[in-house]
């Protein structure tokens, strides 16, 4: 039976919803949903609220079972949700971090001004298409052996730049430095391991894309300047994430984790949370082989943005030093973290899931390159392929009340099914075009499921995030043209 989330949500201000921990037994901390009230209808009809009080459940989470106004229906968790466990008695669900794990976004700057590609965008998109796969199944250059892999799943970014894919200095504004360095290759099942022997330097399909875009707002001129960014700039957006080798993972482990929770006698109101004690075989060795996943990611997205540069530097013949395409950050979507909070007065070593949710460090935070060191953590907001995408920094709030995390896109408000029925007989490569939007796609069931209509208004949800001292955007960037699966 669907609950009236209307009478049970409580409005705490104009964006924080909370959901009593009294509205049901068993629930351990409150719930808390950042939104409109325009976009809480959407929620609302999504029943995501629901996704929102199961979490509560989880061992050892502290704070709220938290959502950002991109929430909708996912698997265990809803997409767009924070929980944090506490390290010593708390678990760690997979479902917390899903299937695509270390989902993640990479933005590149350059010296390109509009006037410089309006001409060759044609050219520009047709070479990214041809030398980047993407789709379902899609393989890429790169051909590794099961010993090689397993370098790739221990080193991440960083063996993708000591191959030649990259420079050093990508892996200083790559989280992590591009390696979460408890990754360990051992564990991971064969299966996983045949799924990415050759899918390296690949964007895959569903929502992942490669954008190239122009900076047409700035927010704030001087937080821009220390991230290079300015008005009118050409940039590159990727979105891509550990393609069948996460899923792989994923599906290893959800058995284990079943099996578990009866192990652990722990009660739940979903068997997709399944989950074990952050501090066991089994919610260690998921930690390890999530990390292996996550620098698959990471190695993939550095691979994708290397063959990017040479693409530009053919068509400009330049180099791609003189075109200045040099990485911004690279931020992850879904991942989950060891991290420390100060939570309740004191320092406390948590577990931190973000699921279809980006970290947001403030300014000062130790783990932030010294460039940001001032501004704060770039947070990296893509749309979807008929509207803006934005750049934000991170705030202090946002470690006070999220625990470093804010929204990671616009959500969807269709399902996959109903988008393309919404598109029945419509020609979108022509509408885009008409809209100044160049896309080559593998496959048009894909254009048809990735239509903006299906998403909520990024620019809305980047507002609320803005409005609400989460996360403060920069800049917005305009989409020119985009390759699909």
């Amino acid at each position: 039976m669907k609950n009236n989330w209307e009478n049970i949500l409580k409005q705490k201000d104009s964006y924080i919803w909370e959901i009593p921990k009294e509205f049901r037994p068993g629930m351990r901390v409150n719930g808390r949903i950042y939104a409109s009230e325009k976009l809480m209808k959407h929620i609302i009809k999504d029943q995501a609220p629901e996704q929102v009080v199961n979490v509560a459940f989880l061992p050892g989470i502290v704070g709220y079972s938290w959502q950002c106004l991109d929430i909708h229906w996912g698997y265990g968790f809803s997409i767009g949700g924070v929980a944090a466990t506490r390290f010593d008695d708390g678990v760690i669900s997979p479902g917390g971090v899903g299937f695509d794990i270390n989902c993640g976004v990479r933005l590149i700057r350059s010296n390109l001004k509009f006037q410089d590609i309006k001409d060759k965008m044609p050219e520009i998109i047709e070479d990214l298409y041809r030398k980047i796969p993407s789709g379902v199944g899609s393989e890429g250059i790169i051909k590794l052996n099961s010993q090689e892999i397993k370098k790739v799943l221990s080193e991440g970014a960083q063996w993708a730049v000591k191959k030649g894919y990259g420079e050093k200095e990508d892996i200083a504004y790559t989280e992590e430095n591009g390696r979460m360095t408890q990754a360990n290759p051992d564990i991971i099942s064969n299966k996983a391991i045949q799924r990415g022997l050759s899918q390296l330097g690949t964007l895959g399909s569903g929502n992942h894309f490669l954008e190239v875009q122009v900076i047409d707002q700035i927010y704030q001129p001087e937080i821009a300047r220390q991230m290079g960014l300015e008005e009118g700039m050409i940039t590159l957006l990727i979105h891509t994430g550990s393609r069948g080798f996460g899923h792989q993972v994923c599906t290893d482990h959800l058995s284990v984790m079943q099996k578990a929770v009866q192990r652990y006698n722990i009660s739940l109101p979903d068997k997709q949370l399944a989950c074990a004690p952050v501090i066991s075989p089994e919610g260690e060795k998921y930690y390890q082989a999530m990390c292996c996943a996550a620098n698959f990611a990471w190695a993939n997205r550095q691979c994708i943005m290397h063959w990017a540069r040479e693409v530009f530097s053919k068509i400009f013949h330049i180099s791609s030093e003189r075109l200045g395409l040099k990485l911004v950050y690279d931020v992850a979507h879904n991942i989950a973290k060891i991290e420390v909070h100060h939570y309740n007065g004191k320092s406390v070593k948590l577990c931190v899931h973000r699921k279809g949710a980006t970290r947001a460090f403030p300014p000062q935070h130790p783990e932030l390159p010294l460039k940001y060191k001032e501004i704060g953590q770039p947070v990296l907001i893509p749309g979807d392929m008929g509207r803006f995408s934005f750049c934000s920094v991170g705030t202090n709030k946002a470690m006070d009340e999220t625990f470093g995390s804010t929204c990671h896109g616009a959500g969807r408000v269709m399902s996959r099914g109903e988008a393309r029925r919404e598109v029945k007989n419509r020609d979108i490569v022509e509408e885009l075009r008409v809209e100044g939007i160049l896309i080559k796609a593998r496959s048009r069931a894909t254009l048809a499921e990735e239509i903006s209509a299906a998403y909520k208004d990024v620019s809305e949800v980047v507002d609320v995030m803005d409005k609400s001292g989460i996360s403060k955007k920069v800049a917005r960037m305009r989409p020119l043209g985009v390759i699909k699966g």
